[in-house]
């Protein structure tokens, strides 16, 4: 059995790794508080996992989208209980500058991206994962996982051509 990782060890791991954790977090989840709370589980659930060695990205990234899925059910049932007591109030919305509508366009772009595509996407390009890393995450062969994002990025053209162009 390996020793376990000094904080040095853990810390180098953690900069290098977390940004991609969260950034799929992110898109898995409703918000930044959530996305970081499912981080720190799958990461430990992950730690835990291997016997205190540090975790190979595609099983954090694998048991993120597990955690993620729990806690949207969880979120979903406590939402409507919350609806169901409190009357909605007034509709706000953003009126800021291009960059905030250019990310607004992009985020409702991958918004409407099926599941699947989404996935793919967000840990190719955000989170600079290959074909094999990302085939390992989301438990599906590396062809699909290329196939998918070919298809992703398609699909996001179509969504933000009519506004870009």
């Amino acid at each position: 059995m390996d020793d376990p990782p000094t904080p040095a060890e853990w810390r180098c791991w953690l900069e290098e790794q977390a940004p991609k954790f969260l950034l799929f977090a992110r898109q898995q989840t409703r918000s930044e508080a959530d996305a970081q709370d499912v981080v720190q589980e799958a990461v430990v659930e992950s730690l835990h996992r291997l016997g205190h060695r540090l975790p190979p990205p595609a099983l954090v990234l694998a048991t993120i989208r597990r955690r993620a899925i729990d806690w949207a059910r969880s979120e979903d049932r406590r939402r409507g209980r919350e609806a169901a007591a409190i009357p909605p109030g007034p509709a706000w919305f953003d009126t800021g500058v291009e960059d905030r509508e250019l990310a607004a366009l992009i985020r409702d772009a991958m918004g409407r991206l099926p599941e699947n595509y989404r996935e793919v996407v967000t840990l190719k390009v955000w989170g600079g994962l290959t074909f094999r890393e990302i085939a390992g995450a989301l438990g599906i062969p590396a062809n699909t996982a290329a196939s998918r994002y070919r298809y992703g990025l398609a699909e996001l053209r179509k969504l933000t051509k009519p506004v870009l162009t």
